[in-house]
């Protein structure tokens, strides 16, 4: 079921009464609701799917009680690696089977011999990296002693299968969202209607600017070498903004959806593109997967705190594993390789922490260095989300060459005819889009008001404003977010 979709405006108004009718101090009845709800919802793609997230769900529950009561540390270790491979092992299989597979037989057929073999016929289960990630990060915490284990099933497989996040995150750490479950939830009027207005803006994000710039960003990756330098660049940028706009737009109705019920969610983007070098980008993207290799393999292989060169092997080894984690193609593993490129300058001059505020903030305008770095360092992210996008890391290549040899190619209206010039609206939308993040950038989102914040009438003609811009330029068609295949 899609966030975009006519499915979801029925589903949530009716999960969403029923969830409230049984009474707040029926916080079981509630729990109750939400893992029905969840299921139905994410069967909603393919019932099979339902069998693995419960046997992981129990599973995690099971072992999450013995790791609780038992003291013999070799029985606790023997116990956290049953959930690591059981998970990982469901992981690599629906993931990475046909990947190891193929790169296995081209290694014998690039030393010369022949060997062949069919792909296995897999279906990936959608949000398979999100929920394996969160219920993982239960056993380890309740391995650490960081968090005590649950006796409530129920809770639990809400916990694991709360639908808002299910499918693309955020990541949620158990001794953050367990807890919400277990307590009383009352409704708050503030709360749901901010939590109406970040759905809102995230629609925007997804349908007006991810979905639009979705058609510019297929027709130049796929026919490249029929554009100038000048359209490649756009197309790269457009990229960078699709699934910007896609990833975060997901998140931000995550987070909304959340908040109707009584939940609050990890943040998981905060404006990255006003991001003044890669570390700060990596502290303002996609924050729940971020800090969750931080705290699960970063600081556990010694973090940076061990010689410089095992804290440089440890930034490659997060960048690495971060890049596989988002698919089987070397395609991700060689994004991930040059993120570690970019950030390893930083590391080593002791300058990975120098940008933790808001860039300009309390001002509207930016300082002429900060504007270069900033510029600098969108380049070189988007720079990276060529290689993300492309289908191989030699189409990869060969698109930058194309570009950079036919950069001084103008501009025309024939090479702008794919798209019968409806980019120069969504540039326009882009634009727009920019300018109101930039302005906000300092709040949750863009159109978070505190309860008495901002003159009601201009706040009005802001979301009417929005809900115009997504009637009029939203794709009509239910296009699924680009992390689903993830």
């Amino acid at each position: 079921m899609l966030f975009n979709s006519v499915d979801f405006a029925v589903f949530l108004p009716a999960i969403f009464a029923l969830y409230w009718a049984v009474g707040k101090e029926n916080r079981k009845g509630q729990n109750l609701v939400l893992i029905i709800g969840s299921y139905l919802f994410y069967g909603w793609w393919d019932w099979r799917f339902l069998l693995l997230i419960f046997a992981s769900s129990a599973l995690d529950f099971y072992l999450g009680l013995k790791l609780g009561s038992t003291t013999s540390q070799k029985s606790r270790k023997l116990l956290l690696a049953s959930s690591l491979i059981f998970n990982l092992g469901l992981l690599g299989f629906f993931k990475y089977a046909n990947f190891f597979l193929e790169s296995f037989t081209e290694t014998f057929t690039f030393f010369g011999s022949r060997f062949e073999t069919d792909r296995l016929d897999i279906i990936l289960p959608v949000g398979i990296s999100f929920y394996t990630f969160q219920t993982l990060s239960y056993t380890i915490d309740v391995y650490r002693k960081k968090l005590k284990p649950t006796s409530d099933p129920v809770l639990f497989f809400t916990f694991v299968a709360f639908f808002p996040q299910l499918v693309a995150g955020p990541i949620e750490r158990a001794s953050n969202l367990l807890p919400q479950f277990q307590s009383k939830r009352n409704f708050d009027y503030h709360q749901g209607a901010d939590g109406l207005r970040q759905i809102l803006w995230g629609l925007f994000k997804k349908i007006v600017i991810a979905d639009n710039f979705g058609r510019h960003v297929d027709f130049i990756f796929t026919d490249y070498e029929q554009y100038p330098g000048g359209v490649l660049v756009l197309g790269a940028v457009f990229f960078a903004f699709q699934i910007y706009c896609d990833f975060s737009g997901y998140s931000d109705i995550a987070i909304g959806t959340a908040r109707l019920f009584g939940f609050n969610l990890m943040r998981n983007f905060a404006f990255p593109y006003f991001s003044r070098d890669i570390a700060e980008f990596w502290r303002r993207w996609h924050i729940s997967l971020s800090t969750w290799f931080r705290d699960y393999l970063y600081i556990p292989l010694g973090g940076s705190r061990v010689s410089e060169f095992l804290s440089v092997r440890n930034t490659f080894v997060v960048f690495l594993v971060s890049g596989f984690w988002h698919g089987a193609n070397w395609t991700f593993l060689f994004w991930g390789f040059l993120h570690a490129l970019f950030f390893l300058p930083l590391l080593l001059t002791g300058r990975n922490r120098s940008h933790l505020d808001t860039i300009s903030r309390g001002k509207l305008w930016v300082s002429g260095s900060e504007l270069l770095k900033m510029i600098s360092t969108f380049s070189l992210v988007t720079l990276g989300w060529i290689f993300f996008r492309a289908d191989s890391i030699e189409h990869g290549f060969q698109f930058i060459s194309h570009l950079f040899t036919n950069i001084s190619e103008p501009i025309n209206r024939a090479s702008l005819s794919f798209t019968n010039l409806f980019i120069i609206g969504d540039l326009l939308m882009l634009i727009l889009f920019i300018i109101v993040e930039w302005i906000r950038r300092e709040q949750a989102h863009p159109l978070y008001f505190s309860a008495n914040g901002g003159n009601r009438m201009k706040r009005w003609f802001l979301y009417v404003g929005v809900i115009f811009l997504i009637v009029l330029y939203g794709q009509t068609e239910e296009l699924p977010f680009i992390y689903f295949q993830f």
